[in-house]
């Protein structure tokens, strides 16, 4: 069985969509599969809208990426794990390579990324290099990850002493128990980060995340991700020529 696994918190602009979509890909995958939203501490319908669009509902309050991807884990029943953001599209084409690379004995890993557009033309250059580096030591990008069972309980999950680059740790962890691979086509994730701050606020983002060890380990200083969700007004179309 696959199960795709979607952590989300405010995302009632996107998830309908999301996993409409993720039904989709499930549907073309030729085997049995499951959709499980870990709703966490949202304020919103997020909720509803994922049971309304046909996905099974995990309610948590932990505020955490890597815990909200863990329960929903823990509350999946199948053999292969599909880690999908609720910002992220997944075409059926790159679920079902992702099935063959675990079936033909991957322990885990993810897919080129494209960010929607439009992206800002000051972000470009940073999501290239960024996106580059994943690909150069052949690592996860966060939005989209895929594990077997057995591995994810090997590696003990996602580590939550992290709040965010749980995906470099999750790809090093992957590769200390089996093969990771990057799979093709490209997932498409949405660049609304960019569009719903300013180069300023990111600016002031990042540098107070300049001690990485420290911040990631609390969600303070780490606004961008667990910061108030912002309305996003750009379009959700793939974007082809950020550099990614």
């Amino acid at each position: 069985m696959l199960s795709f696994v979607v952590p989300a918190h405010n995302e009632s602009q996107l998830i309908e969509g999301t996993v409409r979509r993720l039904h989709e890909a499930g549907a073309s995958s030729g085997v049995s599969y499951e959709v499980v939203v870990v709703d966490d501490a949202s304020t919103d319908d997020t909720a509803a809208l994922a049971v309304r669009a046909g996905a099974c509902v995990v309610p948590v309050t932990v505020r955490h990426i890597a815990a909200a991807r863990n329960a929903g884990a823990r509350a999946a029943r199948g053999e292969h794990l599909l880690f999908v953001d609720a910002d992220t599209w997944l075409p059926g084409e790159t679920a079902r390579a992702a099935l063959a690379a675990m079936r033909g004995g991957a322990a885990g890993g993810g897919a080129r990324v494209r960010f929607d557009a439009p992206v800002p033309r000051y972000a470009r250059p940073g999501v290239a290099a960024t996106l580059g580096v994943f690909r150069l030591f052949n690592m996860t990008v966060g939005c989209f990850m895929f594990c077997t069972r057995d591995a994810f309980d090997r590696i003990g999950g996602f580590d939550e002493r992290l709040f965010a680059a749980e995906e470099v740790a999750f790809s090093l962890a992957i590769k200390r128990v089996g093969r990771l691979v990057l799979v093709e086509p490209a997932v498409v994730t949405s660049a609304r980060k960019f569009r719903t701050h300013s180069l300023g606020e990111l600016a002031r983002m990042g540098l107070g995340t300049l001690n990485v060890g420290r911040a990631l380990r609390s969600r303070q200083r780490l606004g961008l991700w667990y910061g108030e969700r912002r309305r996003d007004p750009g379009p959700q179309v793939p974007e082809k020529d950020a550099g990614t």
